[in-house]
């Protein structure tokens, strides 16, 4: 009897979700299980709170959470309504207006925008690997494409400031489809192209040639793209002495045995740092729910209400690497779970 209960339970689902719109295909069948994709840097605190979830929450599946990039997470979850698209979307950067103009034209009309906690965007090195001490200059310099509008032809760090040593750059970073790109582009290479007033004044007159000139980053071989798994980047510069990594500041912080931090304008990127927005890199994280799939997709109401639970001062996931919001934000957002308060377009750019 309660087997025949639960397929029926999930059929009316099933049908709820039909009814809603497929947007990106059909939407028939059935899932009682929540899916979750998105941002790799979310990946590890997403997986918690799923183990949570199904643990605190007698007859709930455990989420099946995926790694696939900030970018490529929210097209998945923008592509429709319905049992074949996903529930969840994390990022390690904000959704944009294009996207959010993409979900609506799919039937993803109610969206549920939640800063889940901070993190930062870490520059990394074996534990007795390179030793550097850099600025977004320096790192604009040495992977940008063409910094302030020029050939990069650097190849050593001394050939982007004299004061670094004659080691060869090396470094292995996050994959165009990562939020993590995102915001390395906007935080740090950004920053260090501004610094030229004529690139600068560029964005007034040619604001395709400014993000080209600013956040186009090399493809000769120096800058290496690392893929959507940020612990294959730990174990290349863990296991290469010259090589730099980029990655979320949780995967340098659980794997302080072979990493050392990179300081960026003198600044450690340290928790405390991170925090307090000291360091140049610091970035909120967040996660996108279908207000449409709440009512149908068993276990996501469930879902949603343990992250309040655990992104405290004293909650798990502080445990598990990632930087706690200031208290203020934590209640914003709690309370936006509380109301399912849905996100509006004027909100983003």
């Amino acid at each position: 009897m309660r087997n025949s209960l639960k397929y029926s339970l999930v059929a009316i689902s099933a049908a709820t979700l039909a009814a809603c719109g497929g947007g990106g295909g059909d939407s028939s069948g059935s899932r009682d299980t929540v899916s979750v994709t998105g941002s790799s840097t979310v990946y590890p605190f997403a997986s918690a709170i799923a183990e949570a979830t199904s643990a605190n929450n007698d007859g709930i599946n455990t989420p099946k959470v995926e790694s696939v990039g900030s970018g490529a997470g929210i097209k998945e979850f923008c592509k429709g309504v319905g049992a074949n698209t996903p529930d969840v979307a994390n990022a390690s950067r904000r959704m944009k207006k294009s996207e959010f103009e993409d979900c609506a034209k799919n039937g993803v009309t109610d969206i549920i925008e939640i800063q889940v906690g901070i993190d930062g965007i870490a520059f990394a090195a074996a534990k007795d690997g390179i030793a550097l001490q850099l600025t977004p200059v320096d790192v604009y310099k040495a992977i940008a494409a063409s910094p302030f509008g020029k050939e990069n032809t650097a190849k050593t760090w001394k050939d982007v400031n004299a004061a670094l040593p004659a080691d060869p750059i090396l470094v292995y970073g996050p994959p165009t489809t990562s939020g993590t790109r995102d915001a390395l582009a906007e935080l740090i290479l950004t920053a260090g192209c501004k610094t030229d007033e004529a690139t600068k004044a560029l964005k007034e007159t040619d604001k395709d040639k400014y993000e080209d000139v600013c956040e186009g980053v090399r493809k000769d071989g120096l800058y290496v793209d690392g893929g959507e798994e940020d612990n294959l980047i730990v174990k290349k510069v863990s296991d290469n002495s010259k090589a730099v990594g980029i990655f979320g500041f949780s995967f340098l912080e659980a794997n302080l045995d072979v990493l050392t931090g990179i300081t960026m304008g003198g600044v450690e990127p340290t928790y405390d740092n991170i925090a307090s927005g000291a360091y140049p890199g610091a970035r909120p994280l967040y996660m996108y729910v279908k207000k449409q799939h709440l009512d149908v997709i068993p276990g996501l109401k469930e879902y949603l209400a343990e992250w309040p639970k655990a992104w405290g001062a004293d909650g798990m996931l502080k445990e598990k690497g990632m930087v706690v919001s200031p208290e203020d934000i934590r209640q914003k957002n709690a309370d936006v779970i509380a109301n399912l308060t849905v996100l509006t377009a004027d909100e983003l750019t």
